[in-house]
């Protein structure tokens, strides 16, 4: 950027900014002020270095030295919304009058939205609403506890009327919050067969709700397991799967959910007009939606059992209509794998992990995938499993990674490559590391790098430990839900593989002392 003097100089603050790679978990890319940030005041722009204030604050136009205390209260809570958090509390130890904007309430709950978005503060809220206790939610701390969470807590549903219908036990089906409400589709039960049947059950803003689930006849899609579905603006989209003959499927579905006071919940289903091009038929993929109308998939089992490695992007119409699909050519890329998991973690940034490679052996690896306009591409990221603690525990296959609140990944279960299935939680934390360390060449810290992952404490209920579940977080970042999947237990007359189903809906909450 260059610097005039009349028109838009700038104030450095790189020597109070941290490392790149340690900026707050935001979902829009702040790295752009890392190393500068634009100072605004009421005329105009004002240029100073942090090493030159020191030198020629005698001679400035700020008669106390210190530039930042000329600023209006209004500029300064500006500056704090450009600025990564490190810096803001760095900045708040140097200047009394920054300092005392550091500590409102009002500044956190704005940073708060900045990072974790508009949609999870206000579901934060709501679930306080009529807690006397807690009116006002202090944002500071809150802020420091999703940062700093090291435990969650499970709790078993209340038991619904038993008089009422529930779905059946079952695996690699699809389970999503869309409109205050989870949805069930398909998956897979015992003997191989394939289930065609889709499930709805209003939450609201009461988490722990005693559920109802309603069956939606629909008829549409046809029956599967292994398929995908996100939410993209409030809409279901679905892709691919296998049905109990063995088939995969190509297609691309969209569900609009809608809930009526009186009514109940209705779901109506329709075939994506997607053209002439489509990703090869698969199940047992990875998918995830990103900013402006996309959903990406990678991977899973094709034809004649062969595992894949292709990533591809449909782009939905606006009216969510029609689709376009591109596939993604990149290298390197992830090798070919099953069973593994995609995440966005805002923008166009997505996270793949684990799955089961072409060997049949259960991966660990990490990769970011960023697709921007005209700009797609991989990177690995490469860390050692022997300095994380219990890191030994982390490669598997059938595990479910979710995006919580504060912009970090909720590993949860699976199975590794002896089929031992597994109950733990993990924190995966991309903020901790950066583009810049991501290739082995490149490494400045391999504890930096360990970092990034983080096992938590469970309390409460303890469910069983499970494979090929499935999870979906609330709107708020706070609460999960995990259904079903394959967990050990007897062995059944009829179960003669070895594998038993499960029916159970249980609910995560990350533990935040409010």
């Amino acid at each position: 950027m260059k610097n005039s003097n009349k028109t838009r100089p700038i104030l450095e603050v790189s020597s109070l900014c941290p490392p790149h790679g340690h900026s707050s978990p935001s979902p829009t890319n702040h790295s752009h002020i890392h190393n500068k940030a634009i100072i605004p005041t009421k005329q105009k722009y004002t240029t100073f270095s942090m090493a030159e204030t020191s030198t020629t604050a005698s001679t400035s136009n700020f008669k106390n030295g210190s530039p930042i205390a000329n600023f209006a209260p209004d500029d300064l809570f500006t500056i704090s919304l450009l600025l990564p958090v490190e810096s803001i509390l760095s900045f708040s130890m140097t200047c009394k009058k920054f300092g005392y904007l550091a500590s409102s309430n009002t500044l956190w709950e704005s940073i708060c939205r900045r990072d974790w978005g508009p949609t999870a503060v206000d579901a934060l809220k709501s679930s306080f609403h009529g807690d006397e206790d807690h009116q006002l939610l202090p944002w500071t701390r809150l802020y420091k506890q999703v940062s700093q969470l090291d435990s969650v807590c499970c709790y078993k549903l209340p038991d619904p009327d038993p008089d009422l219908v529930l779905p059946s036990p079952r695996a690699s089906h699809s389970l999503n919050f869309v409109s205050d409400c989870l949805v069930l589709f398909g998956g897979g039960c015992e003997g191989g067969r394939h289930l065609d049947d889709t499930w709805a059950a209003y939450i609201g803003n009461n988490s722990r709700r005693m559920l109802k689930w309603q069956k939606i006849h629909s008829g549409i899609p046809s029956g599967r397991f292994g398929h995908t579905c996100v939410v993209i603006e409030n809409y279901l989209v679905l892709f691919g799967g296998i049905n109990d003959q063995g088939n995969r499927h190509s297609d691309t579905w969209v569900g609009q959910v809608a809930f009526h006071q009186n009514l109940g919940i209705s779901l109506s289903w329709r075939l994506l007009d997607v053209g002439s091009i489509a990703p090869p038929p698969r199940g047992a993929h990875a998918a995830c939606c990103i900013s402006n109308r996309k959903m990406v998939i990678h991977g899973g089992i094709g034809l004649n059992g062969v595992r894949l490695g292709d990533t591809w992007v449909v782009k939905l119409s606006e009216n969510l209509c029609f689709g376009t699909w591109h596939e993604i050519v990149s290298h390197p890329s992830p090798p070919a794998r099953s069973g593994h998991s995609l995440t966005c973690i805002g923008g166009t940034r997505t996270i793949l992990f684990g799955g089961r490679g072409l060997g049949y052996e259960v991966l660990n690896d990490i990769w970011l995938l960023d697709i921007s306009e005209g700009y797609s591409k991989w990177v690995q990221i490469f860390y050692e499993l022997q300095n994380i603690p219990a890191g030994v525990s982390l490669p598997r296959v059938g595990h479910s990674a979710t995006f919580i609140v504060g912009g970090r990944l909720l590993i949860h279960g699976g199975e590794d490559s002896q089929r031992h299935r597994k109950d733990d939680f993990w924190i995966l934390d991309i903020n901790a590391t950066s583009f810049e360390r991501v290739q082995p060449a490149r490494l400045s810290s391999k504890r930096l790098l360990a970092n990034m992952w983080r096992r938590l404490k469970a309390k409460g209920y303890k469910p069983n430990s499970r494979s090929f579940h499935r999870a979906c977080v609330d709107n708020s970042g706070r609460y999960l839900y995990v259904y079903g999947g394959m967990v050990d237990g007897l062995l059944q007359p009829a179960e003669v593989s070895e594998l038993r189903f499960d029916g159970e809906l249980f609910l995560v909450e990350l533990v935040l002392q409010l």
